[in-house]
């Protein structure tokens, strides 16, 4: 089993808790810069715009004066009847279309709701939007994305960067229906474009079916990205300048295709928040297969002599039947306390996906897409893992709760960040560390995983139904979103620029920085110096390695 090394002390500083302080600046390097104007004009004229599959008319934001808001557009071909279980295809209809309301989410079980010690009044609420627990309509034509785009003059001119952003939930749960993905405020404050997209998840999108087209999720995002490519500058969007952003799984899916598309990765950044590639385990090799010859037998498919046979009457069985059957498979046995392995999930294919030894060697040699990363975790993710393993009867001790944090988290996300640095490409690595009142779970719950989230999107008040404090309200413009609009602007120097923040490896070999965003404003914490104890990720089994 392979384990880590890389510079002492680089993970240090994303895995501590307490650091000496190398630097310290305000809430922000200087007062955001005056929202953009928008114009009755350029809204009427970006109402309605052509795309690919025909036009699309969109309509004004709630809550905003002039952010475009272009609700569950398909980017493909339903998957239904003979394309389930098969790659996306290319929509081929041109027809008109009214751009209202959010897709289906695509067929999901939610977890049910965990009774955890000393919640708060809003924590379930948080829970409910963050892992999809609010009852959204599902249906396997659910392939669509939305696009939010301010009416400025720069979209007329089609100059904005652009921002898509995947879910997470494991590659089991999620969908863009949820103030927590909601893109009007970032596209009004920053004035970039912002995109969310749905793709098939647990036994739809990662079906093992032996002999099929594999990591199907994977493949719609590649799918959404091409029509993004191809249609995103009636929307305002520079189609050169489109960056990949996504949290937890998504965050690994933005990961895998730095690896997966090297030399056409279509997008100019990424942005991997609390997940890269190297974060989470696979399935053993004979599992996906048995998983899903498990569902083939659940649901009466079983009697059929071939696999293609097999696959046909699988096609034939209603969503909701094959949903109910996947749902029902026990899970594996627990890695660790706080990390399962879902039952449906990625799986190395040698061309989407690869094995950690393939990682490491594609890593060693170079071959990733070679666009800036932006790679971001938090202070406390354990405080949401807590919730789930509560309910499954887990109690972590602090050691393995540390243990946890490292493989999954901050050595994952050294690697990442240390990679692209020692080959010339630019990295910044981040650490949330805020905990607000509205966005708490339970006393103790700190900077959890996904309470970034309220910060990019500026949705805490809709997700918790509580009002958001000045300060946060600031750190949420003037540090992350302005951030995330400066690397979109300009990946390669754009947080140097803008935010004064220095890369992951500016500083030498073996002074790695850290920027830690949420305590005492806006820290720069170099690693490797004495100011932390050094070593943390010597040895450390990263969490795909486990």
């Amino acid at each position: 089993m392979r384990t880590v090394n890389v510079t002492k002390g680089v993970c240090a500083g994303l895995a501590a808790t307490a650091l000496s302080l190398a630097g310290l600046t305000g809430l922000a390097a200087a007062d955001p810069p005056a929202s953009t104007a928008c114009s009755k004009a350029s809204a009427n004229e970006l109402l309605t715009v052509p795309t690919s599959n025909g036009p699309v008319t969109g309509h004004v934001a709630l809550g905003t004066s002039c952010v475009l808001e272009y609700l569950g557009i398909p980017y493909a071909k339903p998957p239904v009847g003979k394309l389930r279980f098969a790659a996306p295809q290319v929509i081929d209809r041109q027809s008109p279309y009214t751009a209202a309301d959010f897709g289906f989410d695509c067929p999901l079980t939610p977890s049910k709701p965990v009774d955890y010690p000393g919640f708060t009044p809003q924590a379930q609420r948080i829970i409910n939007y963050f892992a999809s627990g609010t009852g959204n309509p599902q249906d396997e034509d659910c392939l669509t994305l939305n696009i939010w785009s301010k009416a400025t003059s720069k979209a007329r001119s089609a100059k904005k960067p652009v921002i898509v952003f995947l879910y997470g939930g494991r590659f089991t749960i999620g969908s863009t229906n949820s103030p927590f993905y909601n893109g009007k405020h970032l596209a009004d404050a920053q004035d970039v474009v912002v995109v969310t997209l749905n793709y098939r998840i647990n036994v739809f999108g990662f079906p093992g079916a032996p002999g099929s087209p594999q990591n199907l999720g994977l493949r719609d995002q590649r799918a959404a990205v091409e029509w993004i490519r191809d249609n995103v500058a009636h929307f305002g969007g520079d189609s050169s300048r489109i960056i990949l952003a996504g949290q937890s799984s998504g965050g690994v899916s933005a990961d895998y295709w730095a690896y997966a598309y090297p030399d056409d990765p279509i997008v100019s950044g990424l942005v991997l928040l609390s997940g890269t590639a190297f974060s989470f385990p696979f399935n053993a090799p004979p599992v996906p297969a048995r998983n899903w010859n498990a569902v083939v037998a659940a649901v009466g498919c079983n009697t059929t002599t071939t696999t293609a046979s097999a696959l046909a009457c699988m096609r034939a069985i209603p969503w909701q039947t094959l949903k109910s059957a996947a749902a029902a498979l026990k899970p594996p046995p627990r890695t660790r306390p706080l990390r399962s392995i879902p039952a449906f999930y990625p799986f190395p294919d040698d061309t989407l996906v690869f094995t950690p030894a393939q990682y490491h060697a594609l890593t060693s040699a170079g071959r990733f897409a070679r666009v800036p990363v932006l790679v971001s975790t938090n202070a406390n993710e354990a405080g949401y893992y807590r919730i789930p393993a509560f309910a499954s009867g887990v109690v972590p001790t602090a050691d393995q709760t540390a243990a946890f944090h490292r493989e999954s988290f901050a050595c994952p996300a050294a690697y990442a960040a240390s990679a692209r640095e020692a080959r010339g490409v630019p990295a910044w690595a981040m650490r949330y560390a805020a905990d607000w009142p509205n966005t708490r779970l339970y006393d103790g719950s700190g900077a959890y995983h996904g309470a970034d989230l309220h910060m990019v999107f500026g949705g805490s008040e809709e997700v918790s139904g509580l009002p958001e404090e000045v300060g946060q309200a600031r750190l949420e413009r003037e540090v992350v979103q302005r951030a995330w609009g400066a690397f979109a602007e300009d990946p390669w120097e754009g947080l140097g620029r803008e935010m004064g923040w220095p890369r992951w490896g500016e500083r030498g070999a073996r002074r790695e920085s850290l920027v830690v965003v949420g305590e005492e404003g806006v820290r720069f914490v170099e690693v490797g110096q004495g100011t932390v104890a050094e070593g943390e990720c010597e040895g450390v089994v990263m969490g795909a390695e486990g």
